[in-house]
């Protein structure tokens, strides 16, 4: 498996609200940079993907919240492929301070693979490669594949 480095923000001040904090929506904000800075990583970006007639739809998201973000941290967002059968997915997230490494939160998202049409795909039939790439994926830490 090729080196994955990880999803790494800076908390912007537009993303805080007036007690300082970050707001609770840029949470599932940053699954989602996650997720694609991370298909992109291992050579299927949503891009590339979306060529290839193929989306990932989210069914839901989820997000539980331990710790606040301030303005200025630098957190790092980990996302896991814990289940996936070719046709649904679904991400696990941990969001840590970077400098501590303290969790901040930890979230999923669940996912379905579609056409353009928003028909059901599935993917271990119908593009093998790209099933290979998630099925390698399945429950491995990006923490032990980090540069």
């Amino acid at each position: 498996m090729k080196n994955i480095k990880l999803y790494e923000h800076r908390v912007s001040y537009y993303e805080t609200d007036q007690m300082g904090i970050v707001h609770h929506s840029n949470y599932i904000r940053w699954f989602e940079d996650a997720r694609v800075d991370f298909l992109e990583q291992v050579g299927f970006s949503y891009d590339k993907m979306e060529n290839m007639g193929i989306m990932i739809v989210v069914l839901g998201a989820s997000c539980e919240y331990k710790s606040p973000a301030k303005f200025g941290d630098r957190v790092l967002v980990i996302p896991r492929i814990s289940e996936y059968n070719g046709f649904k997915m679904t991400v696990t997230y941990e969001v840590i301070n970077k400098e501590n490494g303290s969790l901040l939160a930890k979230g999923e998202t669940k996912h379905c693979f579609t056409d353009i049409e928003l028909k059901p795909v599935r993917v271990k039939k119908e593009h093998p490669d790209i099933y290979k790439v998630f099925a390698d994926f399945i429950d491995v830490d990006l923490r032990e594949l980090s540069e």
